[in-house]
């Protein structure tokens, strides 16, 4: 069941699902700036301490539809941020479960709930982003040949509910993000790259992504609840680029050695062997799987236009200098240890 605490009582009430999370935890900072009223619900990790009346924190499990139904009550906008990355077969149950069973649960308390509008986050992994030679758009969808992972697929079936709920009355657009970028829990998500870098890993790979701003992706979700579109899908993605040149640009940012051994297609095939081989005496998830070696070495390029046209005001952070801010913030959080 749901528990809550710190309940306040203004008229409008946002919920954030996946509140203590890179991604929930900016965007709430940005919607209590705001002076928003915000109800975020975490599961496992509790939520970062803000000292702000405005925000109540739930305890609740997307899982739990009744915890969910008391969490919507008087809710009139959902952003829904918790999911699950993996590319461990071991967590496929947990993949399907929490990004398909888990949304289709959200749509569902919020169709229930009669809320005006929801922004779901999906992914670029929703797409097909294994493709050569063509760029990604919003037009295309994931198939088994254009897609190496559970993650990807978990990720478009989990679109496949909130479209359901779109036919059935509930407005809602829906963001395809690609890497996010910013300061967060240092074993965690991206920041994990950073993490690499600065203990001075060696490697890197010429494989190409996008990437993008953590609070530009925050702020997009905000602008697009407030204007008038609906039933829309939308790739969040400020540049493409190289790993190469994101890990080269780390370690200039940190003054640690900048990466010199390539990551080459038959050196992730041994590594990938080696790493399952010591996963079954370890008992340990592998840090390498063949689904993190194809996507660290294809290289993609990702269409942003369609949001640029349907935000026009809006101009995303340049890579770089979310690459300079990360580290600056990540580095003042190592000093503080």
């Amino acid at each position: 069941m749901a528990q809550e605490n710190n309940i306040n009582t203004n008229d409008e009430l946002i919920l954030v699902t996946g509140g203590a999370g890179l991604l929930g935890t900016a965007l709430i900072e940005k919607l209590l700036q705001q002076n928003k009223k915000v109800r975020a619900i975490y599961h496992h990790t509790p939520l970062p301490t803000f000292s702000q009346p405005l925000l109540s924190v739930i305890n609740c499990d997307i899982l739990d539809v009744n915890g969910l139904a008391e969490a919507m009550q008087g809710v009139s906008h959902v952003y829904h941020c918790a999911g699950k990355v993996s590319f461990h077969k071991k967590d496929r149950a947990a993949l399907y479960a929490i990004n398909v069973e888990g949304t289709a649960n959200i749509v569902n308390a919020a169709l229930a709930a009669t809320v005006k509008k929801i922004v779901h986050v999906s992914s670029v992994a929703a797409l097909g982003r294994i493709r050569k030679k063509e760029m990604i758009t919003e037009q295309m969808n994931w198939t088994p040949e254009t897609s190496n992972s559970i993650y990807g697929h978990s990720k478009f079936l989990g679109e496949m509910e909130v479209w359901r709920a779109v036919a059935e009355g509930l407005p809602a657009v829906v963001i395809n993000p690609v890497i996010i970028l910013g300061p967060g829990k240092w074993n965690e998500t991206s920041t994990r790259i950073f993490k690499n870098v600065y203990e001075g890993s060696p490697w890197f790979t010429d494989g190409v992504t996008g990437f993008v701003d953590v609070n530009d992706v925050a702020n997009i979700m905000i602008q697009l609840m407030k204007a008038d579109i609906t039933k829309e899908r939308f790739i969040v993605s400020a540049e493409n680029a190289s790993y190469k040149e994101l890990i080269q640009q780390i370690a200039v940012a940190f003054n640690k050695p900048v990466p010199n051994k390539k990551f080459t297609p038959a050196l992730a095939s041994f590594i990938c062997l080696i790493e399952k081989i010591k996963s079954v005496f370890t008992g340990r998830p592998p840090l390498i799987t063949k689904e993190t070696a194809a996507t660290a070495l294809a290289k993609v390029q990702f269409d942003n236009r369609k949001l640029l046209q349907a935000l026009p005001g809006f101009n995303y952070k340049p890579l770089a200098q979310t690459i300079k801010d990360t580290c600056t913030i990540l580095q003042q959080k190592i000093n503080r240890q």
